[in-house]
């Protein structure tokens, strides 16, 4: 989304008086704000999707979120409204729909992927059907940093700490049935009404950072930091603030580069949370490789 057909900022190479220029408006301030909310909440709900291997629901969440937003411009409704309403119904029926165990992996799947392609043969309907001017399908695919109130900021914010509190209550019996399922049924921890809530809080996470990465790249945000936290560590509380503060960083980099440049919001953020997992990568890869090197000790050599 282009931030001014005209009079377009520059870069000056003085990050503290760039700074400045960027935060003199309101809407600059309430991107950053919104950015960091969307990105610690969708960071640490998606550290326990890539754990639970439920990547493929968020993305479908994700592509929910479309026409949940069409839907809801046609309709004249609120467009976060759309966003929230499709996103916690689609958790709803794939928690529905979901079976147990490791058999219903499969069964899973199918299911994920037939509500996926429902929605968007729906999301295009609802954009046909839509008469009048759309200036939307880019900024609701792709994200936009233009117009956010500070009302969005507040509801947000509440939104967000609702899920984050949420996860934080169910955060350990959830990561025992995410680690072993079976011995935590055993144990008689509710093994399927934890993934039917964890569910629920993904979907109101994925319809909170839609709202700024577009719905097509919130895929990014929930995938992309978490991926990276567990490549470099395995622990769970250092996993999940390092995935939140990776997120962090890829928002915020990517709403000072969408700044200057006439190309959309989702871009940058996917952009910069890739080159955090590949630079995890090439980190993990030389540590092996420098490990490899030195070899082991010969017994008897001091450390």
């Amino acid at each position: 989304m282009l931030l001014a057909d005209t009079a377009a900022p520059a870069f000056s190479w003085n990050l503290a008086a760039d700074l400045r220029e960027m935060w003199s408006y309101l809407f600059m301030v309430n991107a950053f704000r919104a950015g960091a909310v969307v990105a610690v909440v969708a960071s640490a709900a998606g550290w326990f999707m890539v754990l639970r291997r439920q990547t493929f629901a968020g993305h479908t969440l994700s592509v929910v979120a479309f026409p949940g937003a069409a839907l809801a411009t046609l309709l004249g409704l609120p467009v976060p409204l759309g966003y929230l309403g499709a996103c916690t119904a689609a958790a709803l029926g794939l928690a529905l729909l979901r079976d147990s165990g490791r058999a219903g992996a499969a069964q899973e799947s199918a299911a994920t992927g037939t509500v996926q392609s429902s929605a968007l043969a729906c999301g295009f309907l609802f954009v046909t059907l839509y008469k009048g001017l759309l200036g939307g399908p880019q900024a609701l695919l792709f994200g936009t940093f233009l117009g956010i109130t500070t009302g969005q900021v507040v509801l947000l914010t509440a939104v967000g700490a609702a899920v984050l509190l949420a996860l934080a209550l169910i955060a350990r019996p959830l990561l025992f049935a995410t680690l072993d399922p079976d011995v935590a049924a055993a144990r008689g921890v509710p093994v399927r009404l934890l993934g039917a809530a964890f569910l629920l809080l993904l979907g109101t996470a994925t319809a909170e950072a839609g709202q700024i990465t577009g719905s097509l790249l919130v895929f990014a945000l929930l995938v992309m930091p978490a991926a990276t936290a567990q490549v470099l560590t395995a622990r769970p509380a250092l996993g999940l603030l390092l995935s939140a503060l990776i997120g962090l960083a890829a928002c915020w980099l990517g709403l000072f580069a969408a700044y200057y440049q006439p190309y959309p919001l989702g871009f940058f953020v996917t952009t910069f949370a890739f080159a955090g997992y590949l630079l995890a990568h090439l980190g993990r890869a030389l540590h092996t490789a420098l490990g490899r090197t030195r070899g082991p000790l010969p017994t008897g050599a001091p450390a």
